[in-house]
This record gives C-alpha cells, sequence and structure tokens, in this order.
C-alpha cells in the first residue's frame, strides 16, 4: 500500500538521520578521548553512511539542505574533527598536523575551483530556446561533459573526498603523514584534473553558438520554415497531458504547425509527434514569433504565462481546451483574452452565454472534437463472460467544489458495489492529479486501489501463457524505440536537442501502428477476470473506453468524450444537489444513470447494460451526443481545420489593415490628395469641361 511504503521510506530517514548524529559523537569522542579505533570507525562510516543518503535517499538530504546542513558542511565538519584527532591522539607527530591541515583546505579550494568552473561551463551550454524535431546543427551543439563533474557537486565532493579521509584514517592508525599526504594529494589532484577538464568545455571546439547568433538562427528557421498554426502550452510536471492530447489533430492541420513551449522540462514531456517544438523560455525572446509568418496560436490550457504570448499583435489566438465538461473551469472568464474560443459542440456555446462572463457568441466556434476517431462505437450488449467497466474519476481541482470529484464521497462505495458483482471486470483509471490539492482524494484513492488488490487476490481463472507477455514486451520495446531517444545518463539539455534532430519520414505513421499493436498485446496479456488499474499513460483512456462497456465518471470531459460510442454511462452526484437539480445544472449528465454517493443504483445499472431492452437512455444518448460533440458530417478534424484556415485569413486582414494604416506617415495622405487632385486637373475635359463637385471628390480620394 502507498501509504505503508510511504511510513516505512520515513523510518529508513529517520533511522539514518539518527545514525548519521551518532557517527558525528563518535568521532567527536574517539579525537577528544582519544580513542582511535573508534575515530576511525565513526569517520569511515560517516562517510559511508553519507554516500548511501546520497544515492538512496536524496529526500532526506533536501531537507538537510533546508536547515544549511548541506553535504559541504557535514564534510567540513567530518573533515575538521578529523584534524581535532590528529591533534589530540598522542602517537601522531605534531609535526605532521600543520601540513595535513593545510592540504585539506588546498583540497576544498580545488573542490569550490571545480564548482565554479561547472558553474561557467553550465551557463555557457544554456541555451536562450531548446528544440525537437528540428535540425539545429547549425548551432554548433555537442555532448555534455560528465554529469558528476557539471552537475553533482555533492556526489563529487563525496567521492574526491575517499582518498583523503582514507589516508588520515592511516596517517592517525599508523602515526606516518605520508598516508595523510598521499590521500589528500590525490582528492586535490582529482578535483584540479576535474576542472581543467571542465575548462575544455570552454573552448571554441566544444562551445555552441552565443544567445544572440541563437536567436538569429531561430529567426532565419522560422523565416525558412513559415509555420502557420502554433500551439501555445504552459504548465506543471503533470499538466503535459492537456497538450499531448492534441498532437494528432495539430499534425494534420493544413499549412506548417509548431508547438510553442515555456519551460524547459516541458521540451522531454510532450509525447512523441513529428511537430516541430521550440521552447522559449523567456518573454523577450517569445517576442520573435512576432516577425514570423505565424498568424494563429492554439491554446489548449490557461496559464501564468498565457498572457505573454497574447501581447503579439500579429497572431490571432484560439483557446481549444483540453476538455470540455459542465464544471466551472469549462467556461473560465480569462477566455474573454482570445480571439475565438473552439468548443465541442452547441452545448458549449450554450455554457458560454449562460455563464456571461464577457464571451461574445459570434467569437464562439464549433469544431467538435477530432481526437475522438479511436474510439470505436456501441457493440450492443456486452460480448463476453464479463462486464467491463471503466471508474474514471476527475480530481478534485483547484477551487475544490463539492461534487468535483466522487473519490472522496462514493468512490469507495462504487468499487466496492462493483466488485460484489461476479460479473463485473473493473478498470479503475483515476486523474493523474488526484490527491494534488485534497489529501483526502489521495488516501480514498489509496484505499480503492487496496480494495481492488485484495478482491484479484480472491479471484481465479485461465491466464495467458508466457506468449503474450513475450508479445506485449516485443510490442513495447518497438515503440519505446519509436517514441523515445535513448539518452546516456549525463546527457544534459543542449545534447538532448542535438540528438533530437528532423525526425525520419513516416515516423508518425509507424508510432500509430506500433501504438494499436503496443494496444491489443497489452489487454491481451491479462486474464479476462482480473481487475486493472490504470494509472500510467498507456494505455490511454481512449483504449480504455473501448475496452469498457459501461463508465462511471464524474461531470468531466471524460462523459463528453465517452459519449462519441454512445455507450451507457454513470456521473455521481456527490455535489448535494437532487438529482433534477443536477441533470438541469449540468448538460452532460442528461443522458446518464445518476449514482448517489452510497452507489445504491449499481446493481440496477449493471442489469441495463447487460439487457438493451431495459436500457432505456439510449436514444437520449444520440441526442445527446450532437448536442455536446457536434455532427457528424463534416467531419470534426474537417471543421477544425477549416476553423484554423479562417483565423488565418482574419490574421491577414488584420495584419494587411494595421500595415496600411503603419506605412501612412504624418502628410502622406495629404500629399496623395493633392496628387490625385492635380492629375485629376491635367485630364480635365477639354472646352472647359468640369467635373462635378462629387466626380472631383471620388477622384481625390481614389
Amino acid at each position: 500500500m502507498p501509504s505503508a511504503g510511504l511510513s516505512s521510506r520515513r523510518a529508513v530517514q529517520l533511522t539514518a538521520l539518527l545514525a548519521l548524529t551518532v557517527f558525528y559523537a563518535a568521532q567527536l569522542a574517539g579525537a577528544l578521548l582519544p580513542n582511535v579505533p573508534v575515530f576511525i570507525v565513526a569517520s569511515v562510516a560517516g562517510l559511508t553512511l553519507d554516500m548511501y543518503l546520497t544515492y538512496q535517499q536524496p529526500g532526506l538530504l533536501a531537507l538537510l539542505g533546508k536547515v544549511r546542513f548541506d553535504v559541504t558542511t557535514r564534510q567540513l565538519l567530518r573533515d575538521m574533527l578529523i584534524v581535532i584527532g590528529l591533534v589530540r591522539i598522542p602517537d601522531v607527530p605534531p609535526d605532521i598536523e600543520r601540513p595535513l591541515t593545510l592540504l585539506l583546505l588546498a583540497a576544498y579550494a580545488a573542490h569550490f575551483l571545480c564548482q565554479a568552473v561547472a558553474q561557467l561551463v553550465r551557463r555557457s551550454r544554456t541555451l536562450p530556446i531548446l528544440t525537437r524535431n528540428i535540425d539545429a546543427s547549425a548551432l554548433r551543439l555537442t555532448i555534455a561533459p560528465p554529469r558528476l563533474l557539471a552537475r553533482q557537486p555533492s556526489r563529487r565532493l563525496l567521492r574526491f573526498s575517499i582518498p583523503g579521509t582514507a589516508g588520515l584514517m592511516l596517517s592517525a592508525g599508523l602515526a606516518s603523514e605520508v598516508w595523510g599526504i598521499l590521500g589528500v594529494g590525490l582528492s586535490i589532484a582529482l578535483s584540479l584534473g576535474g576542472a581543467v577538464y571542465l575548462g575544455t568545455w570552454m573552448l571554441p571546439k566544444k562551445r555552441h553558438a552565443n544567445e544572440q547568433r541563437a536567436l538569429e538562427w531561430l529567426d532565419k528557421w522560422l523565416a525558412k520554415y513559415k509555420p502557420t498554426v502554433g500551439m501555445y502550452f504552459s504548465g506543471g510536471t503533470t499538466s503535459a497531458y492537456q497538450a499531448n492530447m492534441w498532437l494528432s489533430t495539430l499534425a494534420e492541420l493544413d499549412g506548417n504547425p509548431i508547438i510553442v513551449l515555456r519551460e524547459r522540462f516541458m521540451v522531454q514531456k510532450i509525447e512523441a509527434t513529428d511537430v516541430p517544438i521550440i521552447c522559449i523560455p523567456k518573454v523577450a525572446h517569445l517576442m520573435h514569433l512576432e516577425h514570423s509568418t505565424l498568424k494563429v496560436m492554439l491554446h489548449p490550457a490557461n496559464s501564468g504565462k498565457t498572457s505573454q504570448v497574447l501581447r503579439i499583435p500579429t497572431i490571432k489566438h484560439a483557446f481549444i481546451n483540453h476538455g470540455e465538461s459542465d464544471k466551472l473551469s469549462s467556461c473560465n472568464p480569462y477566455a474573454k483574452a482570445y480571439d475565438e474560443v473552439w468548443v465541442a459542440g452547441p452545448a458549449a456555446r450554450e455554457r458560454y452565454q449562460l455563464a456571461d462572463i464577457g464571451v461574445d457568441d459570434r467569437d464562439v466556434v464549433e469544431v467538435g472534437r477530432p481526437q475522438l476517431s479511436p474510439i470505436e462505437p456501441s457493440k450492443g450488449a456486452p460480448q463476453g463472460t464479463y462486464t467491463t467497466v471503466l471508474y474514471a474519476p476527475t480530481w478534485e481541482g483547484w477551487t475544490n467544489d463539492p461534487g468535483n470529484t466522487s473519490v472522496i464521497l462514493a468512490g469507495e462505495n462504487i468499487v466496492r458495489a462493483l466488485l460484489a458483482d461476479p460479473g463485473v471486470r473493473l478498470l479503475y483509471k483515476p486523474h493523474p492529479m488526484t490527491g494534488s490539492v485534497d489529501l483526502r482524494a489521495g488516501a480514498a484513492n489509496a484505499r480503492i486501489q487496496a480494495m481492488i488488490v485484495e478482491a484479484n487476490a480472491k479471484r481465479s481463472g485461465a491466464r495467458p501463457g508466457p506468449e503474450a507477455a513475450a508479445e506485449l514486451e516485443r510490442r513495447t520495446r518497438e515503440l519505446d524505440e519509436l517514441t523515445t531517444t535513448a539518452f546516456r545518463s549525463g546527457a544534459d539539455e543542449v545534447e538532448k536537442m542535438m540528438l533530437q534532430s528532423t525526425p525520419e519520414k513516416g515516423r508518425a505513421e509507424r508510432v500509430t501502428a506500433a501504438t494499436a499493436a503496443w494496444e491489443a498485446a497489452f489487454w491481451a496479456s491479462f486474464p479476462e477476470w482480473e481487475h486493472q488499474i490504470v494509472t500510467g499513460p498507456r494505455p490511454a483512456i481512449y483504449s480504455c473506453f473501448n475496452q469498457a462497456d459501461l463508465l462511471i465518471s464524474d461531470v468531466s470531459s471524460v462523459v463528453s468524450d465517452y459519449l462519441t460510442s454512445e455507450k451507457p454511462y454513470a456521473v455521481a452526484n456527490t455535489s448535494g444537489l437532487g438529482e433534477d437539480e443536477f441533470r438541469a445544472g449540468f448538460p452532460t449528465v442528461r443522458a446518464a444513470t445518476i449514482l448517489s454517493p452510497d452507489a445504491a443504483e449499481i446493481p440496477a445499472l449493471l442489469e441495463s447494460v447487460r439487457d438493451p431492452a431495459k436500457d432505456t437512455l439510449a436514444a437520449a444518448r444520440s441526442e445527446l451526443k450532437v448536442h455536446l460533440l457536434g455532427p457528424a458530417d463534416p467531419p470534426s478534424m474537417a471543421r477544425f481545420n477549416q476553423a484554423a484556415i479562417d483565423l488565418c485569413e482574419s490574421t491577414d486582414a488584420r495584419n494587411e489593415r494595421v500595415a496600411r494604416r503603419t506605412n501612412e506617415i504624418p502628410g502622406q495622405r495629404e500629399t496623395e490628395a493633392q496628387e490625385a487632385a492635380e492629375e485629376a486637373e491635367l485630364e480635365a475635359p477639354p472646352n472647359g469641361g468640369a467635373l462635378s463637385d462629387t466626380e472631383e471628390a471620388d477622384q481625390v480620394t481614389a
């Protein structure tokens, strides 16, 4: 269980912290008494424990760093106690204390020198932009220096201190300065050698283009590629799914699409795609897009950095969201900041108007949900022995509104009722952010998973043979080779950028085929009676949709997406509203079975799924599907693409108007009018034939 694992980890950390304290106390006692065996054992044990903590307990080290007891302080304290021991131990000649102490100081000086060089190298390897799927060889990218030297000062200090500590211990035990000089001298040599080796990355041969040249290269690439539509995304480490769901749609748009990111770590969070990716962390550099051919920017989410790109007047912006539901977050007032709001169908249009948040109905464009094409339509009653039920609750949300998630109040009751039916196979897929705001949701999620594991232990039956597991392993390997780039452990972002150059032709099609093969192998590797907990990015939610005969969820975009299959679904009502009020307030649940927090409705719900004659909501689902997702013809992808084309044309028209106004310098209009008047005068009809006032005015205006 996750809670048990957390308690165990904390117990290990507490034990390690106590041991570290004991070793320091023993080292001090051995130095002051003096007691050579205790002194040596405590010194060596302290260094060994520190090595263990560095590799196995980074959480505890982070905590120690917050109280300013970091690795440098700990090593300095350990060495100081060693010096005290050398002074106090009677057998150690007094004349060796001073040279060994000076050597120790030199060792720390060498360490800090190496650290300074590492800082310079890291700074020199920080580009103002990062890319993926783009040939950036013109920037002269190179491999990264060893991670131990450049980015792991704590581990470097500990490793390079081993010879010095060992030598000093031998000097203390054998009363000879030779060992200490050799050991500390080796530590100094390692640090100095590391500094010199790192310094080679500052030489022209290993140094990439500077900031100015990198930005010049960006401008040239933009001019050559001529992007038309981009997707802009900024977010935290767990929010990448919001952008990933639009990758396939973006790739199918007419023109030259790009993806614009703001956080460096996000470059590796975006899933496999052939669309060029540019990460531009600084606002000043983001403005380079203003002078490109980019016309439209699509926004799958709001973020604090969204306002920064909205400043670019030459680009039109459309909010496409990362899913549609009846929650308040699906009609956020921030949507007023965009030129257009693209929604799936009439229901979302009505939602914005009812919310009355300032979004003009003329700016709302219905485009459907093009990424729903992989979802298979309903095939009627369950085909197999078991009824597969997908329970996919949403998370508690930033606002923590009542009823956002069913996990806290109803989740365990829902799962308990499903597990009680021997004919049910449960797929549990919680939202990846469950528990990130409300700890109760995280605890309930852990208990639900424990219930499922316990239920599986009580079931038995035939299992697929070893060939199924072998097939899954093979398909996983194939998919990983296509969707991930093999990086060595020491690769930094520049080296990764160098390796993730222009993708091979046809890779996107191969990824699609490999994903479908992996999903088939994944589901075939489990027995049909076994419940599954799906928490990773694979299999995707749409693959789970295709396995399910019934969905149970909350008011979320999951319901809207699932409705494209027209299969039965249920929504948990933990809002405190009555059923009629709940249906009236949330259009997506109008064709759903409503579950109360005690989940008493589940037996009847399962019966209606197994016997279509008892399914009274089939017609309502078909009608609601059109209301939520729009018509099937023209296809959603065609409507989405046309919306992009139309907005691009709107951008062109706007930019042309501004260009005409901008090019008219003060006095230019008067000069043009005077020239036109003179031309009209020269072209006047002979014999004094005069133009009328209106005709002359028309010519002057022209």
